[in-house]
């Protein structure tokens, strides 16, 4: 389980490796490729605390235009875990879009617990966010 870091309401808190948001994975190609493609040093900013890196010049642009509609939902943590009520990190290789958002899961197994129902898992996901950081 990830550290809970302190969290305040309104805030987006990134799950980051080394200060890389999504373990290096270009968040923008998650929505316009068949598989997510990693990011490169040479096209790279900085959002909320992490540093993001893009596979081309188009895509960070994209992510500058609009980051929260690329940026993965509940902080790229495991969207499942988040529905139970528990911070894991998500694996940016184990995804889905749903409505145009970006969830990440802890492994494959959690990932198909939650596409068993994953309008009630958003939900959740969502009541618990962002104060499931806060708990000890």
């Amino acid at each position: 389980m990830v550290p809970a870091p302190q969290a305040a309401a309104g805030t987006l808190y990134i799950a980051v490796e080394d200060g890389i948001a999504i373990g290096g994975y270009d968040p923008v190609s998650f929505h316009l490729a068949d598989a997510p493609l990693k990011g490169h040093s040479d096209h790279a900013l900085m959002w909320k605390g992490a540093v993001w890196l893009f596979h081309s010049a188009a895509n960070q642009s994209r992510f500058e235009a609009n980051p929260r509609a690329y940026a993965p939902r509940f902080g790229g943590h495991c969207a499942y875990g988040m529905a139970r009520g528990r911070v894991f990190d998500g694996n940016p290789l184990t995804w889905e879009i749903v409505d145009g958002r970006l969830y990440l899961f802890h492994t494959p197994r959690v990932e198909a617990l939650w596409l068993a129902e994953p309008d009630g898992m958003i939900r959740a996901a969502r009541a618990a966010w962002p104060g499931v950081l806060q708990a000890d």
